[in-house]
């Protein structure tokens, strides 16, 4: 799919690191040749084209030199998410892609995450968005380091941005990461990041039948949580046949009902994560 549509078409992304970040180069972690922080813009080329630029402000800007032969994205990606789960391993940090549509409630679910797990836990946030850092703004009083990535027109991350942007975090320290996808249900089931679980959102504002209209997004999820539970008799929603619905097409998942606004729910999300630290040990 994506092989051959125009979203693959990721010729320039931008690493927006907080103030928590680390003091990373502006380089892809396997490029030999990378950008040192310097007060003006500076690059190198990598082996297969990609160029950074490091702005005044920290921006690290990501360009590539398009071969006009095809390329093939989706293997190119699979190598990359690779080495990121390589380095996730190294580093004893536990991934975890968050995906679902746009509005589905991923940086408010973060955000009382952050609050509950950042003062025992050491986490970490990738976000990504077309534009603006919004998303990353509202995280970033948690205290965890925030990255915003903006990838212009692509609508996904793919694991070299995800790479970038993990290389400006601390070193040490980070053991629970949050890659917030950018809101779409369609393209990010084909990009593996290199993440140790898809966590999929679906909303109480949404409809049940989601699952069923976009499935590959819930194969292989090892959650789905039904967020905006505070709404579910206003929108109509029925809980029930969204579980079904969920069940029938991501029979391995667990099933999460909450509302970050309320707190209703949250406990057994947090009881879930602290599992998964215990599952992939310190």
């Amino acid at each position: 799919m994506c092989d051959h549509c125009g979203c693959d078409q990721n010729d320039h992304f931008h690493v927006h690191p907080g103030p928590g970040a680390g003091t990373g180069h502006a380089h892809h972690h396997h490029d030999p040749a990378h950008s040192h922080e310097h007060s003006h813009e500076h690059s190198h080329a990598a082996d297969d084209g990609w160029h950074a630029h490091r702005a005044q402000d920290g921006t690290v800007s990501w360009h590539q030199h398009v071969s006009h032969e095809p390329q093939p994205v989706l293997a190119a990606n699979q190598r990359e998410a690779e080495r990121n789960r390589d380095t996730f391993r190294a580093r004893g940090i536990v991934a975890l892609n968050l995906v679902s549509s746009p509005g589905s409630g991923k940086t408010t679910l973060l955000r009382a995450t952050l609050e509950r797990l950042q003062p025992r836990v050491g986490c970490a946030v990738v976000v990504g968005d077309l534009e603006t850092q919004a998303d990353a703004e509202a995280l970033r009083p948690s205290g965890a380091p925030v990255v915003q990535i903006t990838t212009g027109t692509v609508c996904h991350l793919d694991a070299r941005m995800v790479a970038a942007a993990v290389d400006t975090l601390p070193k040490d320290g980070v053991r629970l990461l949050f890659i917030e996808n950018v809101g779409n249900l369609v393209c990010p089931a084909s990009f593996d990041l290199g993440e140790a679980h898809r966590i999929v959102l679906l909303a109480t504002t949404e409809g049940e039948n989601k699952p069923l209209k976009y499935p590959p997004i819930f194969h292989g999820a090892r959650a789905v949580v039904i967020t905006k539970t505070d709404l579910t008799e206003p929108a109509g929603f029925q809980i029930e046949p969204a579980r079904d619905a969920i069940t029938r097409v991501a029979p391995q998942a667990e099933i999460f009902e909450l509302s970050s606004r309320t707190g209703a729910g949250l406990d057994a999300w947090i009881a879930f994560l602290d599992r998964l630290l215990v599952v992939h040990g310190p």
